[in-house]
């Protein structure tokens, strides 16, 4: 049979076939183009258009009523924006950093059974409080921090738990290598990234949260390192003979630091009893204080180092002037004493080496209240300092300043200052002069000297040296002599105040070395809040027998790492400025009449 393609034939009697239509889909009737039907297409597709648009607009809508929903992204972009700059030490040590860590968050309208999701990850973190995190979890919000700064073993274990709702975010964790080292001067940030107190806090002032709230994306990357004045070797080694010194002497508590005279860095800072930054809940202790910039004090005798410098610039005594200390000093119904009186008339230089109260006393009252004020207003010790850490104490100033108050400030008492305050006006007399402001960032001396006024004369400058070297030698300070760096020291002990009298056996003790005296590099300083007699000590507990024995230690140990070379031949004319104006004994530290 042959195939064809006709069509089989009707059959009889059947009605004609019409011919079929080729069918075709919704695509190919949205595409027909005919113009009976355009009209009804081109309305379906503005309908279409239309129904997205407002599914849309609502969402959009939706989501301008309900924050919340986007508080997800936000706070993830806040915890990364939360970056710090590295804080460096002045050889690049690092003390401060960020590193990544992965926090727990909730999105409690996601959470499908609370009490199980509570009870999971309270198995997980037992330091969390399950109230606390019912009540978070329970909340409308849409984001809720559940535990922040993770272990990896902690994540997994959280993320084998399949809770819907609990998420993970990487962010920063401020961190402190050193731990406890430099601590009040670093400060802390806390977990959110926000400085607290300390460097930290001053960072912050200086435009690091402005740009955080505005959005910029930093990182450690972006940030440039704060390069800090202080030594890492040095501020452990100061921060460890401080702790065995308060040790030693069983002293309730210690501070110590390095001061470079001639740029004003801080170089070593320790206050004891100190906190770790890495976990700061000591840190607000009243008892952990900076005691160099929160704390005031009676200075003691170191302070007879600005009254005899103060004296000797006005011209009101030489070298060579003598001060009557035969009999005690009376004033109305009050008397001043020495602690070693001598009964006779004593040289300068002796009424510094024997600490005499009385020939202070005299000198100040040469120069009068007026003048003794603007002197003490003039070197910083009358108004609040200020340097890069946020933290610190005005003075205590007499409100009512007689006579009497001008006595007994000469020699310490009656005026009490931050010891840092005092470390400055010290540097000031032994660096040539000029007042330099404390700072804790490190910088040359040619920016220090930029805006350093001068406070005394040269000649003065020198005579003072000159006297701390002697009383080095010949006078309190020889716990303090280390061979070798020619150091020059002043002791101070200050009885303190109990129930609004001074007591007698409790006191705060004070020192301050230079070293090398004939040309200072560095201030060392050393406070013990009431050591005790030791064996050894001969039943004193005075400065000389407990600080200045410690900062004898602290010049032996960091010297060298200060890279300060010893001299074990005296320099052969350490005083030149004296010996131009006739004082022979300038040179041999000998002193006619001294002990």
């Amino acid at each position: 049979m042959t195939e064809t393609n006709e069509p089989y034939p009707e059959a009889p009697g059947a009605a004609p076939r019409r011919p079929t239509k080729p069918r075709r889909g919704l695509l190919g009737a949205l595409l027909t183009t005919k113009l009976d039907k355009s009209t009804r297409r081109i309305r379906l597709i503005a309908c279409g258009f239309v129904l997205v648009y407002c599914v849309i607009g609502g969402k959009l809508v939706y989501f301008a009523m309900h924050p919340e929903l986007r508080q997800t992204h936000e706070a993830a972009s806040d915890t990364v924006a939360a970056a710090r700059p590295d804080i460096l030490d002045r050889n690049g040590a690092v003390l401060a950093t960020d590193i990544k860590v992965t926090s727990v968050f909730a999105e409690p309208r996601r959470i499908i059974d609370r009490d199980e999701a509570v009870d999971q990850l309270t198995s997980i973190f037992p330091d969390l409080n399950a109230r606390e995190l019912t009540e978070k979890l329970s909340s409308h919000k849409g984001f809720v921090w559940v535990k922040r700064a993770v272990t990896p073993a902690e994540q997994q274990a959280v993320y084998h738990l399949g809770l819907p709702g609990i998420g993970f975010q990487q962010e920063n964790k401020r961190v402190y290598p050193n731990g406890p080292i430099a601590a009040h001067v670093l400060g802390y940030a806390n977990i959110d990234g926000v400085g607290i107190s300390g460097l930290e806090k001053y960072i912050d002032g200086q435009g690091l949260s402005a740009l955080q709230s505005a959005g910029f994306n930093l990182t450690t990357t972006n940030l440039k390192p704060i390069v800090t004045s202080l030594d890492l070797n040095a501020t452990y080694a100061v921060r460890d003979e401080l702790a065995k010194g308060i040790e030693k002497f069983k002293a309730k508590a210690g501070a110590a630091a390095i001061l470079d005279v001639n740029t004003g860095e801080v170089i070593a800072l320790a206050s004891l009893p100190d906190f770790d930054p890495n976990n700061p809940v000591d840190a607000l202790d009243p008892h952990r204080i900076n005691r160099l910039t929160v704390g005031v004090y009676e200075m003691g005798s170191t302070f007879k180092a600005l009254s005899i410098a103060m004296a000797l610039d006005a011209g009101k005594v030489t070298l060579n002037s003598k001060i009557d200390a035969r009999e005690s000093l009376r004033y109305g119904r009050f008397t001043i004493h020495d602690f070693e009186p001598q009964h006779r008339f004593l040289s300068v230089p002796e009424v510094f080496t024997y600490s005499s109260n009385i020939g202070t006393a005299r000198m100040a009252m040469m120069v009068g209240v007026d003048g003794h004020k603007a002197f003490l207003r003039k070197m910083g010790q009358l108004t609040r300092l200020r340097t890069e850490l946020p933290e610190s104490a005005p003075p205590l100033v007499p409100k009512n300043w007689g006579e009497l108050n001008t006595m007994t400030i000469a020699f310490g008492q009656g005026l009490n200052v931050a010891p840092l305050q005092a470390l400055m006006a010290v540097g000031a007399l032994v660096n040539g002069g000029l007042m330099i402001n404390p700072t804790f960032l490190k910088r040359s001396e040619a920016e220090a000297k930029l805006d350093a006024p001068r406070v005394v004369k040269p000649e003065t400058s020198e005579s003072l040296r000159y006297l701390m070297r002697l009383n080095a030698q010949i006078g309190t300070a020889k716990n303090a002599n280390i061979d070798g760096y020619f150091v020059g020291g002043k002791t101070g002990t200050a009885d303190k105040i109990e129930h609004g009298h001074y007591s007698h056996d409790k006191v705060l003790t004070t020192f301050m070395a230079i070293v090398p005296a004939d040309k200072p590099k560095y201030l060392f300083f050393v406070m013990l809040d009431e050591p005790q007699a030791i064996p050894g000590t001969y039943g004193f507990h005075t400065a000389a027998w407990n600080s200045g024995a410690v900062a004898g230690k602290i010049v032996a140990r960091v010297g060298p790492l200060l890279g300060i070379e010893p001299r074990f031949t005296p320099p052969s004319e350490p005083f030149p400025l004296l010996a131009q104006l006739g004082y022979a004994a300038a040179n041999s530290a000998v002193v006619t009449g001294s002990h």
